[in-house]
């Protein structure tokens, strides 16, 4: 059964920006380029006729382009030892009505409500339990003001994640894009 997740990607050209970011720890899996998204919403395992009628559902969603911008470091969970580290996004509300009204329809569908508050990140790296916070508090002061410019998104995906000793593998099973 495929492991099932809602995202947005981050443009090609904006990749290698984010991946300039790849230094400092070691023992650090950072997030391949050609896989960095935004993920609105994990799903979870699901079988075949559910996984058709999740697709079916998306489908009813639309939305306008809006543009979203990438800017800022940080890491969770907060207040315990770090394991993740992301780059933020600015504050934008056609995201976060986005994120809604995916959530209300997966609901709907007789999935169970995300209980997790929505943080718009990209996870950039997955950090050693070895990390050290003074090395940690170092990087994120070099690099906290890190911003890209804007881009617009014009749709999000459906994707399947399949795990292995090398890290998820993520495929695009399906898109949906602005009217």
């Amino acid at each position: 059964m495929p492991r099932l997740f809602i995202a947005i990607d981050l443009p090609e050209e904006l990749r290698g920006n984010v991946s300039a970011l790849y230094y400092g720890f070691s023992k650090t899996r950072w997030t391949l380029p050609e896989q960095l998204h935004l993920t609105l919403r994990f799903i979870g395992e699901v079988d075949g006729l559910l996984f058709r009628q999740i697709i079916d559902h998306l489908e009813t969603i639309k939305f306008t382009p809006f543009t979203m911008q990438l800017n800022g470091l940080g890491y969770f969970p907060p207040r315990r030892r770090p394991n993740i580290l992301w780059v933020g996004v600015s504050k934008n509300e056609a995201l976060t009505q986005l994120q809604r009204r995916l959530e209300t329809c997966l609901v709907r569908l007789g999935l169970e409500p995300e209980r997790r508050k929505f943080h718009p990140h990209l996870t950039i790296a997955r950090l050693s339990p070895a990390t050290s916070l003074a090395k940690l508090a170092d990087y994120l002061a070099l690099n906290g003001a890190f911003s890209l410019p804007p881009f617009t998104v014009k749709n999000f995906h459906l994707y399947s994640s399949h795990l292995s000793k090398q890290g998820a593998d993520h495929q695009i099973e399906a898109t949906f894009p602005t009217p």
